[in-house]
């Protein structure tokens, strides 16, 4: 099968002017294929959410080019990129940022009311979305009802209703119990298989990363590794172990680590 790639990061800087110049990214390269499930690991500082905010079109870079499903969203003018952002990208977060005025119901259907969608399409995909998600019983409820997996369910569920092609997800399992996190890493890895939706993942769980199909490393903004799946989850878990030691700085004690 022909390999497409949708994210293409070109020799790509990222510089924050300050009263100190911090460089975040230094000329990386990076590509995900479509379809992919990737995951980016690094200790803290290493420019993990940086390379997220200029795929995510939050940012531009300060030299290089960014380049997502073929176009340059630099070049797109404030009301393109607003549109293109909502129709390619859905956004999964650490901090779920459900609306707490809005039932689970009125969260899911937020983005689609801006599309103007039919009442009729936006029922259907509700109801498709709370069936493969698990949310049919909690529709009617607010955020503040919730546990902390049914919250961030609702929260993919709301990435994924206007049908991006690429979930970006920064933690998404860091505030959740080791259950819930399960549940979540198996309904990502579902939706990548499924659709062949495609997945980057910024995390520092060794466990979440085991769920990739391949892991990047970055130290100090540049490239440092990647590791690919290509055997048993266990085996590609310690391999991922292996590496983070290799990385050192803050990434956690990872002696007690270990595989469910």
């Amino acid at each position: 099968m022909e390999r497409k790639p949708i994210v293409e990061l070109t020799e790509v800087t990222k510089i924050y002017e300050s009263k100190v110049m911090h460089r975040a990214l230094n000329r990386m390269d990076f590509e995900v294929d479509e379809g992919e499930f990737v995951a980016v690991m690094g200790p803290s500082g290493s420019g993990k959410t940086t390379l997220l905010n200029l795929i995510s079109t939050i940012d531009v870079p300060t030299y290089g080019r960014v380049m997502i499903d073929g176009i340059e969203p630099e070049t797109l003018g404030s009301n393109e990129l607003a549109l293109f952002r909502r129709r390619n990208l859905g956004f999964v977060f650490q901090d779920i940022n459900l609306l707490h005025m809005l039932t689970v119901e009125e969260n899911l259907v937020l983005p689609l009311t801006l599309d103007g969608l039919s009442l009729k399409e936006m029922e259907a995909r509700v109801e498709e979305l709370a069936e493969r998600l698990d949310l049919k019983t909690i529709l009617h409820r607010r955020p503040d009802e919730l546990s902390g997996g049914q919250a961030q369910r609702t929260a993919i569920g709301r990435a994924l209703i206007h049908k991006p092609k690429i979930i970006l997800a920064d933690e998404p399992t860091g505030n959740l119990d080791s259950k819930s996190a399960k549940d979540v890493l198996e309904l990502l890895e579902g939706i990548n298989q499924s659709e062949k939706t495609t997945v980057i993942m910024v995390t520092h769980d060794p466990i979440a990363a085991s769920y990739c199909d391949r892991v990047l490393f970055i130290k100090d903004g540049e490239f440092f590794n990647e590791i690919y799946r290509d055997e048993r989850r266990r085996t590609f878990f310690q391999r991922i172990l292996n590496v983070l030691s290799l990385l050192g700085g803050n990434v956690h004690d990872l002696s007690s680590v270990r595989l469910p």
